[in-house]
């Protein structure tokens, strides 16, 4: 009997260990119908998030590519008085720096201030674009956590209801089962939060070096029309 009943006590952390495993799956199943709705909530938000996210990066990467001799074609076409050569170079270049650039030709002739408004104006509209559905990222990473503590709190009024109707007498494993799977929502709703504001906070990064880019530009391309022919 002693050479049997080491190999039974090595064995029985595993077997222990094996019980208190639960998957996420059940976890979310075993939450009742308020966990899974606001877990499906969850992932729909989730998904918006990450549609935005990298639909707005590429938009965004695609804005900041233009080619480092541009601006040096559009000096040599106006200084030579190509002032149509220099409109269809900016209306083949689809860049925001672009299209502030052919905004000043189109203007060229008039006061420099006249032609500085004209590039601000269509530099706020070049802004809006790029920042185009970026705010329901900020939206998303503030209410998420919040829907995940909704969803932990409507657990433990359930919980507590039932230990309630119960008289007291309800068992502690079951209160515990149903208050843990409840706060599964809290989880799932700061994680889905912090995904959706790091992708907030990267996105307004990348924006703000394209729109540092666009007034660079700019200032370049009124020095240009201030020098001395």
């Amino acid at each position: 009997m002693g050479l049997f009943q080491e190999p039974i006590e090595e064995l029985a952390p595993e077997i222990l260990s094996e019980e208190k495993t639960l998957s996420v799956v059940d976890l979310i199943v075993n939450g009742g119908t308020g966990s899974i709705v606001i877990i499906g909530v969850l992932f729909v938000l989730l998904a918006v998030a990450l549609f935005i996210y990298f639909e707005r990066l590429f938009a965004i990467k695609a804005a900041s590519k233009i080619d480092k001799t541009f601006m040096y074609q559009i000096k040599d076409h106006v200084s030579n008085g190509k002032l149509e050569a220099a409109r269809l170079l900016c209306a083949q270049t689809d860049s925001p720096v672009a299209r502030l650039t052919e905004k000043g030709i189109s203007r060229i002739g008039k006061p420099l201030e006249d032609i500085n408004k004209a590039i601000e104006n269509a530099g706020t509209l070049e802004v809006y674009k790029l920042e185009k559905n970026v705010s329901i990222l900020a939206t998303v990473a503030g209410a998420a956590p919040m829907i995940g503590f909704l969803g932990t709190v409507i657990g433990m009024i359930i919980a507590f209801h039932q230990m309630a109707s119960s008289g007291g007498q309800a068992e502690m494993g079951m209160l515990a089962s149903g208050i843990y799977t409840a706060m599964t929502t809290t989880v799932a709703g700061l994680v889905v939060g912090i995904i959706a504001y790091i992708g907030y906070n990267h996105l307004v990064v990348k924006t703000d070096k394209v729109v540092h880019q666009m007034e660079a530009n700019a200032v370049e391309f009124l020095d240009m029309l201030n020098e001395p022919i």
